[in-house]
């Protein structure tokens, strides 16, 4: 019997001998490269990993994806390890999760049902639950199909009277209502964190959004730069919510800072339409802090896709600073910060000019001179002399002037409060009702 926690849990992925060459623009992934990140995914998920298998064809089999025989092989090993799990690294059709569940004896999920799951496990706000059970609903719908007569039952009750209706349309059709009803709350949902973000944009602020591939240290990193105490550890997608909060750049600007959920290649288009609040974060932003995990192997594939994924979301032409992150793990003998920045952005289509800092997020190594490139990346807030003629009793108004402009001269006039001063682009747009032309 096997000993150690978590659910004892067999890999397998599939190398395509007709996989298409490798491009200038293709982000491509050996077979055991992916069967790597595979089993991260699993072990973040709570499985305990017995054994990985990789099946080698010419083309996916359509009633099983990887074939009869290596079916009987994957029995013997379920038996060899009371295995009570079975992971594909590849997306199964309803009609070859059906077969392997029936020939394996087992519990059968591919890489899209895992990814689900790691997310239910770590949506804590309301909007991340919403989002991820609208995912797994939209899912599982087409994979309700064929699961028999035997679950055939007359209904009952008003609308399921006439000739009878199998457990399948009644399955479905709960499921049709209640993904309207986590549509429409959603849209509810956003509508709050669409005023919430023209809020914090009426704010004088600039926003910069932390991006990367999952597990590349973006929440260790937020965590360091705010003083905040986001989820960190080596699971991936440990954290999923958006989180924002300031940080005080050199200049003495305040901006904000946004933490959003990692990206991954493959990552089911559901979730991808369901996670939009996170995504709008990112593609609002005036900078992107691309976190990459330079200790990783596959650091430039990584980098490569997150800069596919945000060419997808409008993101691409946003200015981007990239954050060396794990330097602390990189042997001193590897190659130096500047030149394993060159062969990252060198093996991708990166865009021109992108900066790369080097730093350890975990000992706050080179923070210093991160903090120092996003002062110098931000677009500036040009300040431009006004004059201004603001009732007294708008206090709020007043309040802003003094504490995001340079007053030059003021005097009460009555009821008036009569001000010059040197404001920001930023406050000037704000306060352009009361400018005196």
């Amino acid at each position: 019997m096997p000993t150690g926690r978590g659910e004892p849990a067999i890999l397998v992925g599939l190398d395509l001998k007709s996989r298409a060459p490798r491009g200038a623009d293709q982000i491509a992934y050996t077979a055991s490269e992916s069967i790597q990140e595979l089993k991260a995914l699993a072990q973040s998920a709570g499985a305990r990993v017995e054994e990985t298998v990789i099946q080698s064809r010419p083309a996916p089999d359509a009633a099983t994806l990887i074939g009869s025989g290596k079916v009987e092989q994957l029995r013997g090993l379920i038996a060899a390890h009371s295995a009570e799990l079975v992971l594909f690294d590849s997306e199964l059709t309803p009609t070859q999760q059906r077969n392997l569940e029936r020939e394996l004896d087992c519990k059968v999920l591919d890489r899209t049902q895992l990814i689900l799951d790691i997310f239910a496990r770590s949506a804590r706000t309301r909007e991340g639950q919403l989002q991820v059970e609208l995912a797994q609903l939209n899912y599982l719908l087409p994979r309700l199909t064929g699961r028999g007569a035997e679950m055939s039952r007359l209904g009952g009750g008003i609308g399921t009277r006439g000739p009878g209706e199998t457990q399948l349309e009644t399955d479905r059709r709960r499921i049709y209502a209640r993904i309207k009803k986590l549509s429409d709350d959603l849209e509810s949902v956003r509508s709050g964190r669409g005023t919430q973000r023209r809020q914090r944009q009426s704010v004088p602020l600039a926003t910069v959004a932390l991006v990367g591939y999952t597990n590349a240290g973006k929440s260790t990193l937020f965590n360091r730069l705010t003083g905040a105490t986001v989820t960190a550890d080596a699971r991936m997608f440990a954290t999923l919510d958006p989180t924002v909060r300031y940080i005080l750049l050199p200049s003495r600007r305040k901006v904000l800072l946004s933490d959003t959920v990692g990206f991954i290649r493959n990552l089911p288009t559901t979730l991808v339409k369901a996670f939009r609040a996170t995504l709008e974060e990112v593609t609002e932003a005036s900078l992107l802090l691309h976190v990459v995990d330079a200790s990783s192997s596959y650091a430039a594939h990584q980098t490569a896709h997150v800069l596919k994924v945000l060419g997808e979301i409008g993101a691409e032409r946003t200015r981007q600073v990239l954050a060396l992150n794990k330097m602390d793990l990189v042997p001193e003998s590897h190659e130096g910060a500047e030149s394993l920045s060159q062969r990252i952005l060198g093996e991708v289509h990166s865009p021109a000019g992108i900066r790369a800092i080097p730093l350890s997020a975990r000992s706050g190594e080179g923070l210093e001179l991160l903090l120092r490139a996003i002062d110098e990346e931000l677009p500036l807030d040009p300040i431009t002399r006004g004059h201004f003629r603001v009732p007294a009793a708008d206090g709020s108004v007043i309040h802003l002037i003094h504490e995001r402009s340079k007053v030059l001269s003021s005097r009460y006039d009555g009821e008036f409060w009569d001000v010059e001063a040197e404001v920001p682009e930023s406050v000037k747009r704000i306060i352009e009702p009361y400018a005196v032309q």
